[in-house]
Parts: structure tokens; C-alpha cells; sequence
């Protein structure tokens, strides 16, 4: 067995040991260093969390959630045994109890209204889970309907629709090469509290210190001034929703002032330069400055220093994608790196190389099919697909319109729609409507008390982790695996279990049915591919030879393809091909981690488009730049406008209920400029009733400069007074639901993602 415990400074070896894991809280992918000490019942508890200084990506750093998975796996209100609903109460049940509930909601639903009448729901929880991330998709295929919804339309689709589009996949992201950059500038983002997002770099606030001490400039455009805003050289104070209209005008500069220049390294494998420099005409400096906020001068001199800077990177994240223009904001970040010449160059915005392969790592330039939308649309109000799922901004409609396809039974995976969702109101009666509902969660929340059964999973210390789809996004090319420091419980099935078998039952293969059925189908699969694909390491092997091989090491479930992915990945080592190369034998062996390095030209290995070039013109993009400058009338005419914010201390929902991330000060608060206060009778600690085209709430004001005149700011994934749940904690801090406020008819028609930022509001004190 690899090595993977050292004796403890206090000598005590069999009293206590030392493990080293990834932490899954957040995007960073930050390394802990765990000491466990025995727990008196033969078993072990977490003695103390601290960073791994030995870590070979975050070095020591850690924030304060990483070192609460003591307390979150040891929490009271985490569910640990299966809950069927009785009578509108939740009881515990025994697995066999659950299961036999599941397959008779599932297949009654179906015998009655067929397939269709199925939804999911996915939330962003699965992104930090191994298991979840390999196994989710036969789950999805396994139910056989299109009504699929995720997180990712209220967070990131932008992100993807823009590198689809103009790169080739929904994951040919580049992210700002922040170790080796002069100059930095953050739209709608805020590190310091968030950690990063698809921009996976643990200490971003570290790195960003490191720009500005090695001589480099940071610039956040953001209407608040946030952490990160006040440690930057410059706040630029944008009126929410504009972005996309500075972005135009920044490149109308570039172009306009002859400063346009891709580099020879990009010009050969760019299309579109010509179009787009056309399109982007009428969007001057003085035409946006009313819109946006920001003077004619300040735009001239942020586009100028751009292109000045040795490198810079430009790099946007939530602000910038949950607004009516996200994904057309995102493809404008992505013209400024092309135009300034930073696009695929150290200091720039660059492509990771995932040590476990991908979509950008299979196939050749031109080789891709493209990226596509609409290839099949909602129901009622008839959304276009977008990466094989509609817009969570349609799941009430779909529930509550009746027909054919009419959503009767829905299953959730690690989500809190009726807390991330807009209109939640809406929502919560069109869950309230369902037939059955099966949700696999950790807790009892505003969501899962709609469940008829809640399958819980192994806590975070009890399962396998390697982030598969993070260290896509990475700023270095690294790779960290962790073994589960905790076993899991009596009777507990791990994770890929009970996704595995609730596939299983769905697909009407009854209670009986053996998770690693699907464990088998799903490596066997992985295999057949790989030695079918021309362009991959073992092409031409024996897939049986393979899979004898893989057998030999005796794990099963996501471990197993993992270790396929790792050894047929860019790094890894070809079953024996590459002797140097990576494995997840390997990777055990390194519990700090491996460091492939530092970001590396992709170009133009990276390009999955048709053509095999870049398509900075892309259609889709190149039309939604009428719809652009039509709306700068409306965007100049709204008086109130809420946003939102992160804090540090919080992620998802879930953590809430951990008492060390919430004490303290209030966080839910209404955030409102000294202006505004007086003008509209506010007084800090006061309470304030805010309305918005969907909804009201109350909640208590905080008085700051730190937002605009004219913007009002409330965090998101508050509001725990519902009856019902079994979160204690997070009941004792409820706050206010801000999607009470979001307006389900308001989203990003390119990638179907709700505004949450830029929602027009009245304020009033509540007398």
C-alpha cells in the first residue's frame, strides 16, 4: 500500500495519524492536512484541520470553510439513514424501505404518464464530487427524458455558450494566467470572498497580491466595492447589467485606435476580425458612458492600458454572466484577450491541459462537430437547449402547464432550487404540485422536504475526491487525488451507489438491482472508446487487456475510472507506454499532489471548432449586438437595482448550518449607499421592505459606501424559516430568500441564465 500516513510531531503514532486531502468545498482545491485521533468506540474522529503547507498547488492556504468538514461530517442534522415523507412528516426509513418508495413513485409515474413526465435537477454540489461527476450521467440517460435542469443556469452557462461557440467545447475556458500576468482586470468577481470560479487557483488573493508586489496592476469593475475591489489599484463603479456595453466599447477603442493586435501566434488560426471590428462600431466610449456609469475618458484609459500592459489578462465571472447580456459579456472578455494580443500566451488568458483528459484533449483542430444549441426546446414557453438541458427559469412552468411532458415527478441531486431558483414562490408551488419527488442530499432543506424520499451520501470525509471538472479550469496543470479518510457508515452505500441504483430502479430493473451493473457498463464504455479513438494513447489495444488490468487493482466505481482516465489522459502513462506518466497508483503515492507545471500555448491543438480556427465573429454573438445597443435606453432609465453577494464564509445553502461560518455579525443583509438612505427614510440596523416585479421582502438595512448610488445588494441562499426542514443552525440565522425578488422572465436568451444581478426594485422603510 502507498504511503499515505506520517507519525505525529507529538510522537503518539498509535494514538493519532495524519491524512492529506483536497478540500471540496469550493473551486479553489485547496490541500488539508488532517489529524485523526481515535474516538473511544474503536473508530476515529477528526482531531484538527489545518492547511498542507506541502500542497503543491494552494501551499499552505485555507480558508474558513475547509476547516469545518469536522463539523459538517459530525453534524446532528446531516442525514445519515434514508427519509420517506408520511403523512407530510419525514421518518426514518431503512434503505431497503426507501428503495422499495422509489421504485414504486418512479414507475408509477411512469406506467401513468410516461418518460417524459420526468425531470432532474442538478445541483452545482455535484461538481466538487467524484462520484457524482462520473456516475450522474448514466443517471440522466438512464431516465430518459430531455426536462433536465442544473445550477448552471444561475451561475455559469455563459461561461461555456462563449467558449462553445468561438473555441469549440463548453470547456475550452481560458483563464487568466495570474502567476505570470502585469496586468489583471476583474469583472463581476470577488476572489477574495469567493475563492475564484472557473478559475481554479487556491490563494487567488495571495496571487493577486503577488501582481500588484511584483510591480503589476489590478482593476476590478464591479457596482461594489468589494474585498477584492478595495485591495486592487482600481475600482472602476459599474451600474449593474452593463458590462457588456464597457466590454464593447473597450474593443471599439482597440480597434478604433489601431491598438487591435492579436499577435502572429493567434492571427493564423483566427477568423473574424474583420466582422467583428465592423460590429463593434457603434458602440463609442461617449454612447456607453451614460449606460454603463463610467466616463468616456475612464473607458479610453482602461482599454489603452490593456493593450500598454507587458501581459494582461481580462477575467469575468458571476457578476458578468448572470445578467440579461451574460453570455455575450463573456465573449467580449474573451475579443479583449484576442485583441490585445494575450490570448494563449504566459501572462495572458491560457488553456489548462486536464492531467485527466477532456474534450479539449480528444480529437484534433477541425475535427469537432461545433458547438450547438436548440436542438430541442421546452415544453411550454419553448427555450432552446442549451448543453443537453433548459433553463431552471422554465422548471415551474414545465410542472404546472398541463399536456404532454407535463414534468410529474422530479429527482434532485445535491441542489436547493427553492433557494438558488428565481421566483422561488413560484417554484415552491409547483414542487408542492409533483406526484413524487426523490432527492439524494445531505440534509433536510427547503427542497428536499418536498422529497417523498431523501437518499442520503457519505459525508465529504468519507468519499474518494479528485475534481475532474475544476482542474479543467486550473492556472497550473496539477493533479491531487484523495482516498476517503473516514469509512463509511453501517449499511451506508457510497455515493456512486446510490446514484448507480437509483439509475437502475429508473431504468425498471426493480429493487433488486446490483449498483456495479452500471459501474461495469459505465468502465467498459470508457474503454471501448478509448481504444477506438485515433488520436488517444491506446489506440488499438485490447479493451479486454485493459480492463483486466484495471480489474487487477481491485477497485471498482469512480476510482477505476479515474484511473483510466489519468493513465489515457495528456500526462498519464499508457498502460506502460509512458513510464514517467501518471496513474492514480501514482497519484497515491503523492498525497501533496503533482505539479505538471505551469500553463503551456494550446494553440492550435486546443480548437474544436469545424473550421479549426477560432471564431471571434461568431453569428450568434455578432447578432446579439443590436439587441445590445437597443436596450442601453432601459438600462440608463432604472433607478433602484439589487445585486447580490458572496461572502467567505458560505458556498451553498448547506452551510448555513454550521455554526463557525455563521456566527458573528449579521451577513443577510441589505446593503444601501448613505445617498440613497436618506432619500428614501433608511437607517442602518433599520429594516427595509424591498419589491421587485415577482416579489417582496424584509430585511435589515446596512447603511455603506461600498455599493453606488442607486444599487441595493442582498446575498444569496438565506431564508431558512420554512417548516419542515431540519437545518437548526441555519433556522437560528435565517436571513431573506433574494430569489423571492428574481424575476423567472428575465434571462440571458443565448444560454438561458436568470438575471440575478441588475433586478430593478422599489425600497422602502418599514415604519
Amino acid at each position: 500500500m502507498p504511503l499515505l500516513e506520517r507519525a505525529p510531531d507529538t510522537g503518539a503514532a498509535s494514538a493519532t495519524r495524519t491524512v492529506w486531502r483536497t478540500c471540496p468545498l469550493c473551486e479553489a482545491t485547496c490541500g488539508l492536512e488532517i489529524t485523526l485521533k481515535p474516538d473511544g468506540k474503536g473508530g476515529e474522529e477528526v482531531q484538527r484541520i489545518k492547511g498542507d503547507m506541502d500542497d503543491v498547488f494552494s501551499k499552505g492556504f485555507i480558508c474558513p470553510k475547509g476547516s469545518t468538514l469536522k463539523q459538517l461530517h459530525a453534524d446532528p442534522d446531516r442525514l445519515r439513514t434514508p427519509m420517506i415523507r408520511r403523512n407530510g412528516v419525514h421518518v426514518e426509513v431503512t434503505w431497503a424501505e426507501a428503495w422499495d418508495a422509489v421504485e414504486a413513485g418512479l414507475q408509477g409515474v411512469i406506467e401513468r404518464n410516461g418518460r417524459s413526465s420526468l425531470g432532474v435537477y442538478v445541483g452545482n454540489a455535484g461538481a466538487h464530487s467524484l462520484s457524482s461527476m462520473m456516475f450522474t450521467r448514466s443517471l440522466l440517460t438512464g431516465l430518459g427524458t430531455r426536462n433536465r435542469f442544473s445550477a448552471s443556469t444561475v451561475d455559469q452557462m455563459p461561461r461555456h455558450v462563449a467558449a462553445g461557440h468561438v473555441f469549440g467545447t463548453g470547456v475550452s475556458v481560458p483563464v487568466p494566467d495570474l502567476d505570470r500576468t502585469d496586468h489583471l482586470m476583474i469583472l463581476g468577481g470577488n476572489p477574495y470572498a469567493s475563492n475564484g470560479s472557473m478559475c481554479t487557483a487556491p490563494d487567488f488573493p495571495g496571487r493577486i497580491e503577488a501582481i500588484r508586489e511584483r510591480g503589476g496592476r489590478v482593476v476590478v469593475v464591479d457596482p461594489r466595492r468589494s474585498r477584492t475591489a478595495e485591495e486592487a489599484d482600481e475600482w472602476v463603479s459599474i451600474r449593474p447589467g452593463s458590462d457588456a456595453l464597457l466590454l464593447a466599447a473597450m474593443a471599439n477603442v482597440l480597434v478604433t485606435d489601431e491598438l487591435a493586435d492579436p499577435g502572429s501566434h493567434v492571427t493564423e488560426y483566427l477568423n473574424g476580425l474583420v466582422e467583428f471590428s465592423a460590429a463593434i462600431q457603434p458602440f463609442t466610449p461617449e454612447s456607453v458612458a451614460k449606460a454603463t456609469g463610467i466616463d468616456a475618458v475612464t473607458i479610453r484609459r482602461l482599454a489603452h492600458e490593456l493593450a500598454a500592459a507587458p501581459t494582461s489578462t481580462v477575467y469575468g465571472r458571476i457578476g458578468t454572466s448572470t445578467t440579461e447580456f451574460g453570455s455575450t459579456a463573456t465573449w467580449l472578455i474573451d475579443a479583449l484577450n484576442i485583441l490585445t494580443g494575450n490570448l494563449d500566451r504566459p501572462g495572458g488568458a491560457m488553456f489548462a491541459l486536464p492531467v485527466a483528459g477532456g474534450a479539449t484533449t480528444r480529437g484534433k483542430p477541425g475535427s469537432g462537430r461545433g458547438f450547438t444549441v436548440g436542438r430541442g426546446t421546452s415544453r411550454v414557453s419553448g427555450h432552446p437547449e442549451v448543453m443537453g438541458e433548459y433553463p431552471v427559469a422554465a422548471l415551474a412552468e414545465e410542472i404546472t402547464t398541463p399536456g404532454d411532458g407535463q414534468i410529474k415527478a422530479m429527482i434532485t441531486l445535491g441542489g436547493n432550487p427553492l433557494r438558488s431558483n428565481p421566483n422561488t414562490a413560484l417554484l415552491e408551488d409547483a414542487f408542492a404540485q409533483l406526484d413524487f419527488m426523490v432527492s439524494i442530499d445531505l440534509y433536510l432543506n427547503e427542497t428536499t422536504k418536498h422529497a417523498d424520499v431523501i437518499l442520503p451520501v457519505p459525508s465529504q470525509l468519507q468519499r474518494s475526491h479528485y475534481d475532474l471538472l475544476l482542474l479543467q479550469f486550473a492556472v497550473r496543470n496539477v493533479a491531487n487525488y484523495s482516498p476517503p479518510v473516514l469509512p463509511l457508515d453501517a449499511d451506508q452505500p457510497d455515493e456512486w451507489e446510490v446514484i448507480s441504483k437509483l439509475t437502475a430502479i429508473a431504468q425498471g430493473q426493480g429493487v433488486d438491482a446490483d449498483p456495479a451493473v452500471i459501474d461495469e457498463q459505465s468502465i467498459e464504455r470508457l474503454v471501448r472508446s478509448a481504444v477506438k479513438d485515433a488520436n488517444g494513447p491506446v489506440f488499438g489495444r485490447d479493451g479486454d487487456e485493459l480492463l483486466t488490468e484495471l480489474n487487477s487493482s481491485g477497485r471498482s466505481g469512480p476510482d477505476r475510472m479515474l484511473d483510466f482516465m489519468l493513465r489515457t489522459g495528456p500526462y498519464g502513462d499508457a498502460f506502460g507506454d509512458n513510464p514517467d506518466g501518471t496513474s492514480l497508483d501514482d497519484l497515491l503515492e503523492r498525497p501533496h499532489g503533482r505539479d505538471f507545471g505551469a500553463l503551456e500555448s494550446r494553440l492550435p491543438e486546443i480548437l474544436r471548432t469545424p473550421s479549426g480556427k477560432i471564431e471571434l465573429a461568431a453569428e450568434v454573438f455578432i447578432a446579439d449586438l443590436d439587441r445590445l445597443a437597443a436596450a442601453q435606453f432601459g438600462l440608463e432609465q432604472r433607478a433602484m437595482v439589487l445585486v447580490g453577494r458572496r461572502d467567505l464564509r458560505s458556498n451553498n445553502s448547506w452551510m448555513h448550518n454550521i455554526e463557525v461560518l455563521v456566527k458573528g455579525r449579521t451577513r443577510c443583509t441589505l446593503q444601501v449607499h448613505p445617498d440613497d438612505a436618506d432619500t428614501l427614510g433608511l437607517t442602518d440596523g433599520g429594516a427595509a421592505q424591498i419589491t421587485s416585479r415577482v416579489g417582496q421582502v424584509t430585511a435589515p438595512v446596512e447603511v455603506t459606501d461600498s455599493v453606488r448610488p442607486g444599487v441595493v445588494s442582498l446575498p444569496h441562499g438565506w431564508g431558512h424559516d420554512d417548516p419542515g426542514t431540519k437545518m437548526r443552525v441555519a433556522a437560528e440565522h435565517a436571513g431573506v430568500n433574494s430569489n423571492l425578488l428574481t424575476d423567472h422572465e428575465a434571462f440571458d436568451p443565448l444560454s438561458g441564465t436568470s438575471v440575478l444581478n441588475g433586478i430593478p426594485v422599489e425600497v422602502a422603510p418599514v415604519i
